[in-house]
């Protein structure tokens, strides 16, 4: 069969924009020779970790690479235990259980989706050094209730925010509140940089130092930049006074590019505006699709500001008349619209059936997993799109 036509922008992928001011960026940057990690990441860094109003941020390849980052910050090591959600992108475990961790995963709340505090503690163990919560789709978890039991427990919080960059929980912005928050600029998030890019933003000076150094091979220069070393200080007998380029550790090359980071800036000033887009986008979609029964439409707490990253549906199938697969379908090759099917819960994975994992265990992740779908929202839709989709989804 032919690939159906995709109408009306309604598209999943790329929901970012580009304009003359990125371009302009490019060239910029282009003409000083497109160096790695120079002043355009550093300038990158300080704008949003102002932004976040974190004091610090390091700006790396990718989201996972920020994951990654923190767990090697906090020295997660064989034996450890990290908990985190089923209802996530794979990366969110991954990062762990790279490094030796064992992953705990603990069940959604039915009505965010997002991890719930509610069953976390009885999830803690005497190994357990790191809890990930995820703000999926674009809404903070609850947070004062899982920080409050993480400091009770000593138990470090790293924030997934790849979905919720600009989100809020009670005026705080997604990723200021843990030990580490973690971003993605992947090309379908809601600011990107040339398709892929990552920051960790934080207020431990000691961890910024560690994901500062494992991003970029350990490295420490001394000499002309920094400071000269004594012959008993580096053992190398070369004198006193010399250049010298030392490794704390064997680290990782997870930089940045001062390309991407150039557009990143640029991304950042508009990021607001884009989310209210998004928002509003959002709202209009609510509205049109209300009083369609066997369809359950997001809700926004009300101390969060939701950056609607992505826009989930739950499908009742036996008051829709369609179940999920059908949905998926239909909308696509009778409609020309892509819907999503975002998450596949992992504990359903081959990865994790591996580690001991099967479905059935976590029954509301099992239920998103089986009648969850997400509609597509972005920045760039109109009011003639947005009313496409809303008809498609009710003549069904």
């Amino acid at each position: 069969m032919a690939s159906p036509q995709i109408k009306h922008g309604l598209e999943i992928k790329f929901g970012n924009e580009y304009g003359p001011e990125e371009e302009r960026a490019v060239l910029d940057i282009l003409h000083k020779n497109a160096p790695t990690s120079g002043e355009a990441c550093i300038q990158f860094e300080k704008d949003f970790a102002a932004y976040c109003g974190t004091k610090y941020a390091r700006a790396c390849s990718n989201g996972t690479a920020a994951l990654f980052l923190s767990m090697v910050a906090l020295d997660i090591k064989p034996g450890d235990r990290v908990i985190t959600t089923p209802l996530t992108w794979i990366a969110t475990a991954a990062a762990p259980e790279v490094l030796g961790a064992e992953i705990d995963f603990v069940d959604v709340d039915p009505v965010t989706y997002n991890l719930d505090p509610a069953k976390l503690e009885d999830a803690i163990t005497p190994d357990t050094r790191a809890i990930i919560p995820v703000h999926l789709y674009g809404q903070c978890c609850d947070m004062d209730a899982i920080l409050e039991i993480a400091d009770r427990r000593g138990v470090a919080v790293v924030e997934d925010s790849c979905h919720a960059l600009g989100g809020e929980y009670k005026g705080r912005k997604a990723g200021a509140m843990g030990a580490t928050g973690c971003f993605s600029f992947h090309e379908q998030k809601n600011i990107s940089t040339l398709g892929e890019g990552g920051m960790v933003v934080t207020n431990d000076g000691d961890l910024f130092e560690r994901v500062a150094l494992y991003r970029s091979h350990c490295t420490r220069v001394y000499g002309r930049s920094t400071k000269y070393c004594s012959l008993d200080e580096m053992r190398f007998p070369m004198g006193k006074r010399f250049w010298w380029q030392d490794f704390d550790d064997t680290g990782y090359n997870f930089r940045m590019t001062d390309i991407q980071a150039a557009v990143g800036v640029e991304q950042l000033k508009k990021l607001d505006a884009l989310n209210a887009r998004r928002i509003e986008n959002a709202a209009y979609i609510t509205n049109g699709l209300k009083g369609v029964k066997g369809l359950r439409t997001p809700t926004v707490m009300e101390d969060c500001k939701h950056v609607f990253h992505l826009y989930p549906v739950m499908l009742d199938p036996d008051s829709l008349g369609i179940n999920k697969e059908d949905f998926v379908y239909r909308m696509l090759h009778e409609k020309g619209v892509r819907i999503g099917t975002h998450y596949i819960p992992l504990h359903w994975t081959t990865a994790f059936r591996n580690r001991g994992y099967e479905p059935g265990q976590f029954p509301v992740a099992d239920s998103v997993g089986e009648r969850l779908v997400t509609l597509p929202i972005n920045p760039r839709q109109t009011r003639e799109a947005l009313d496409y989709l809303i008809e498609s989804i009710r003549s069904l």
